[in-house]
């Protein structure tokens, strides 16, 4: 169980198994890479940075998102691989990603979070 200091809820990443990857699928959103970042799942993809960002980023005002890609009614995150029930740059995820769910969004919709992840625990 992980729990994080002013969070009313806590994680249990075992529900990850079987939830089929509902943080990185659904209704359509961005998530945003750093420059950082983008380095290292270019390293991570054993791809030159430019064409890393030519391949699976979109520019979104002055920030870069990761590509999503329609899968039935769905828009599941580029790197994620459904057969798998997995990431695919799992290693070098986005912070973003990372810290799911603990994001200051959550903390007062704590009943939405639950919709999405059921690996989510009232404390």
């Amino acid at each position: 169980m992980i729990k994080e200091d002013g969070y009313p809820y806590a994680f249990d990443p075992s529900a990850c198994a079987g939830c089929g990857g509902r943080c990185c699928t659904g209704e359509s959103g961005n998530i945003f890479v750093s420059p950082d970042e983008i380095r290292a799942l270019a390293g991570a993809l054993s791809m030159e940075e430019a064409d890393f960002r030519r391949t699976y980023l979109e520019k979104r005002g002055y920030k870069f998102s990761l590509k999503e890609k329609i899968v039935g009614m769905s828009h599941d995150c580029i790197f994620f691989d459904r057969e798998t029930n997995g990431c695919g740059v799992y290693t070098a995820r986005p912070l973003q990603c990372r810290t799911f769910p603990f994001w200051e969004y959550y903390k007062t919709r704590v009943d939405e979070l639950k919709r999405e992840c059921p690996g989510i625990v009232d404390v």
